[in-house]
């Protein structure tokens, strides 16, 4: 028996759009992806995403490996000199392009940031944006990744968990004291906060095991699936109600994202009524991989009426 919904929280459909290249960008840079962000939003897409890697090494095939974070099968879209956008340096850039779309991470290697500078950017980010910003995290896969930034690769989820407890400690108090193994310091001030009451929305990526449901427990506003959970979401939200509970939260409010999978050329209504079926059983959030033309007016074409289609479908 499926589990029934969550929450009622009204679905949202979100676009993302490619924030890396396997080459340098033509003569047009990166225009087009930025007129895919302002076409999205006049279109009425409720959230855009973008993704994160900071740096490379050679061994890309880990990627591939799930027990270390990739994914079974999985290939990286670039070599190690492809080109990829830092993701709050482009939502800051997207912010002033935009005034509906949420603005998120999916996800953000967080650990690879200072905790204290990552608060005060996704805080910049949240105020200048009217609070839109949702912030989406998880370990990655890439041992090189950790290396380059100086940091251990197997305690990669501590320092995530470390991050994740500083963000809200500076976003939520006026004057921050803290004290763990190899970080202490005392009557700081962190501002301006984020507009969002309780801080940036914070959603988990992984797949549910052990360290992951403690996570979503702990700091989860969301969560975005990954692995095998990815495939079937919603087989895994009985696991994520039980490790709310646990937490003492209730699951009122959280969200959960799935991939809408439609392609260019599919019949939208079909993809919508599976749409309307997952968010009956609980998916908040729908994951849109189409891609649309890289021109402003065109690709607004293309994804208003998916966006019609999609509201139609979940009842907004």
């Amino acid at each position: 028996m499926s589990p029934s919904p969550l929450q009622a929280v009204t679905p949202a459909l979100s676009f993302q759009p490619l924030n890396f290249s396997a080459e340098a960008p033509g003569p047009e840079g990166w225009r087009p992806l930025l007129d895919q962000c302002r076409a999205a939003d006049l279109a009425g897409i409720d959230r855009l995403v973008v993704s994160d890697h900071v740096a490379f090494g050679e061994d890309l095939e880990a990627y591939g490996r799930p027990e270390i974070g990739g994914i079974t099968g999985g290939v990286q879209p670039t070599g190690p000199d492809g080109h990829w956008l830092e993701p709050l340096t482009l939502l800051s850039v997207v912010a002033g392009l935009t005034s509906h779309s949420r603005l998120m991470t999916g996800i953000l290697i967080a650990a690879l940031r200072r905790p204290v500078v990552l608060a005060k950017s996704l805080a910049t980010l949240d105020v200048l944006s009217g609070g839109r910003v949702d912030l989406g995290v998880g370990v990655g896969w890439q041992r090189e990744e950790y290396e380059a930034a100086g940091l251990p690769f197997e305690g990669r989820g501590r320092l995530l968990d470390r991050s994740l407890e500083l963000c809200r400690l500076f976003w939520s108090q006026r004057v921050a004291s803290y004290e763990s193994e190899g970080l202490r310091f005392d009557k700081v001030h962190m501002s301006p906060k984020p507009l969002q009451p309780g801080g940036v929305p914070l959603w988990i990526s992984g797949t549910l095991n052990r360290n992951v449901l403690r996570r979503i427990g702990r700091f989860g506003a969301g969560w975005i699936p990954w692995g095998a959970d990815a495939a079937d979401p919603v087989a895994g939200l009985a696991r994520v109600r039980g490790a709310l509970a646990e937490a003492g939260r209730s699951a009122d409010g959280f969200q959960v994202t799935a991939p809408l999978g439609l392609r260019r050329g599919e019949d939208v209504g079909a993809a919508m009524d599976r749409a309307a079926a997952l968010a009956e059983q609980g998916i908040t959030d729908f994951r849109l991989g189409v891609r649309v033309s890289s021109e402003l007016s065109a690709a607004t074409d293309e994804l208003a009426p998916i966006v019609a289609s999609f509201r139609t479908a979940v009842g907004r």
